[in-house]
């Protein structure tokens, strides 16, 4: 597998309205699953079901009531791949802040979409290639978002057959560029 790819499916991995601030949140409450719940400000369903869906991708273990504080009271630990998750969860949250367009982890593949365009892919069914699985309406919804938002610039390339061309606009460039770099590191 390619670095690229690799960065990709690790910003993915990210995507979620929960997933960055639940591995940020994980040290400060100490795995303990009322005080990330405290911290969140989430209802106890959601979190024990994101919780469940980070332990199902190797990302968290459950301690077993011997191993944890107090018997009664779910507590989870970050696995080794999830603490990877993790810094790059922090490089994400540096990321967004230098972007100043909000939460974009929040929704699937807006990161790995600028880092498609951040390695060159500038045609539609290039992004679509590096970012499979996504489906075409979703990829044309989330560029649609990017250009509105101005991180994303769409020109028109008449020859030899009309096609529309993606790119970073300035203002996204060095975030997503020294995000790739961060997430290379980590790959």
């Amino acid at each position: 597998m390619t670095e690229q790819k690799t960065v990709l499916q690790l910003a993915q991995a990210l995507s979620g309205q929960w997933t960055v601030p639940l591995l940020l949140a994980m040290a400060p409450a100490r795995g303990r699953f009322s005080p990330l719940q405290k911290a969140l400000g989430i209802t106890p369903a959601r979190l024990s079901d994101n919780l469940w869906r980070l332990e199902a991708n190797g990302l968290l273990v459950r301690l077993s009531p011997q191993e944890r504080r107090h018997p009664a009271l779910p507590e989870y630990v970050l696995t080794e791949e999830g603490q990877r998750v993790r810094e790059a969860a922090q490089a994400l949250q540096l990321t967004e802040q230098r972007l100043g367009l909000g939460r974009l982890s929040a929704q699937a593949w807006n990161m790995p979409l600028l880092l498609a365009l951040h390695y060159g892919n500038e045609r539609f069914q290039q992004i679509g290639k590096a970012l499979d699985p996504v489906t075409p309406r979703m990829l044309s919804a989330r560029l649609d978002s990017f250009q509105q938002l101005g991180a994303i610039q769409r020109e028109l390339e008449p020859e030899p057959r009309p096609t529309f061309l993606y790119h970073l606009q300035a203002m996204a460039r060095a975030p997503v560029g020294q995000f790739a770099l961060d997430l290379e590191s980590l790959a």
